[in-house]
């Protein structure tokens, strides 16, 4: 795998771990697959606070995706920068057709955990090349979730992307987390994927600019960390937490929009 590739083994380390904790995420595909991938991770990239923030961030998703299905039981999701996640097994809501999208080894490597089916299909998905939402599905409406993948993608490429959705679907529902310009910057001295050999992110100042020519509109901002997650620690983790990862300052430099059309 490239060194963007290998982001995935950041946040399944997280997950794996807060899961054996019982806390946060109950991801028993992420403790599996850890154990036998055995991939070296180093510095920051092993952080407990870290990995609780991982965790946290993708049960937001989690829940997310749920709400979503409930409100559109017939439409198509598609999780784009999947890496080995296992939100489809995480999320108990029933879904028609649910599409996992990354780079082919990427695919390969989760071809290994993962099996198809009827519902659940795992593609070939470049996000930076909008053409591909073309051989998609049709459906009335798509619910997108892009966690961990837009600050890959130059903003250009993240409004393409957004203009070949809006053409393909009627309705169209995403959730994004972005880093912000000052948080794209910052990543060069702090951010674990270093660990892995990334040296090139991106960031989102005005989340209109990349909604520029589309219809698409920014529903809200959501929390990485609601109250309810962040309680699931102990008291002392809890106020060290809130330091690191909550408030004013977090913000600046990481975000997460909701979007629809």
């Amino acid at each position: 795998m490239n060194e963007v590739n290998r982001t995935l083994y950041i946040p399944l380390y997280g997950k794996s771990k807060v899961s054996k904790k019982g806390i946060i995420l109950s991801d028993p595909k992420a403790e599996q697959i850890w154990e036998e991938e055995a991939f070296p991770i180093r510095g920051k990239s092993k952080s407990k606070w870290l990995a609780y923030n991982m965790a946290m961030r993708a049960r937001v998703f989690d829940d997310w995706t749920e709400s979503m299905l409930r409100q559109n039981k017939d439409a198509l999701v598609l999780h784009i920068g999947c890496g080995l996640d296992g939100r489809c097994l995480r999320v108990k809501e029933d879904y028609a057709c649910w599409l996992d999208g990354d780079f082919p080894d990427v695919i390969n490597q989760r071809k290994k955990y993962y099996d198809e089916n009827k519902r659940y299909h795992m593609i070939h998905f470049d996000a930076s090349d909008a053409a591909n939402i073309d051989s998609l599905p049709d459906n009335t409406a798509v619910i997108v979730i892009m966690e961990g993948i837009s600050m890959y993608l130059q903003n250009e490429q993240v409004n393409a992307l957004f203009g070949a959705l809006e053409k393909k679907y009627p309705s169209i529902h995403i959730l994004m987390d972005v880093y912000t310009t000052f948080g794209a910057k910052a990543s060069k001295y702090k951010n674990p994927i270093n660990d892995v050999g990334v040296t090139q992110v991106w960031g989102i100042d005005d989340i209109q600019s990349v909604l520029a020519d589309t219809k698409i509109k920014c529903k809200a901002e959501l929390s990485f960390t609601p109250d309810y997650l962040v309680d699931e620690l102990n008291f002392f983790e809890r106020a060290f937490f809130k330091i690191l990862f909550t408030g004013s300052v977090y913000r600046k430099i990481y975000r997460l929009y909701e979007l629809e059309l």
